[in-house]
């Protein structure tokens, strides 16, 4: 596993990244009189010239290469050596490409498919019912 390098005051302040990830990512530290600076012992680690890892699994998700997945057709695309990253699709999108994955046995990254469609199944159901008792 690679370190993850935060900004020097992530943890102070909402507006570096405390519960924002995005906003949290790496800021080199700059400051007359900042200890990460300066390397003192027992500040966070700042990025080096060495850090970065290794080029055969830069990009990479549990040592597959990630494959971006907009419909079902894109699910037989899939390799024994890649894994399934469900992009921006609605949900009823999604209950499909999570139906014919579990089917297929194919591991998607960014969705478990059977808690996915546990929770969404009632969801349908219920809405489902609302409709028949309306009319």
């Amino acid at each position: 596993m690679t370190k993850t390098f935060l900004r020097r005051d992530v943890t102070r302040f909402a507006k570096f990244g405390k519960g924002r990830g995005k906003k949290a990512k790496w800021r080199r530290p700059t400051g007359r009189d900042n200890k990460m600076r300066e390397k003192r012992a027992g500040y966070p680690a700042v990025v080096g010239i060495g850090e970065r890892t290794m080029k055969k699994i830069r990009g990479m998700l549990q040592e597959k290469k990630p494959v971006k997945i907009m419909n079902t057709k894109d699910l037989e695309k899939i390799g024994k050596d890649e894994i399934g990253v469900v992009s921006k699709v609605g949900v009823r999108k999604k209950i499909e490409i999570s139906k014919k994955a579990e089917e297929m046995g194919i591991k998607l990254q960014n969705i478990n498919p059977k808690s996915f469609l546990k929770k969404n199944t009632k969801k349908e159901n219920k809405s489902e019912s609302k409709k028949e008792e309306k009319k």
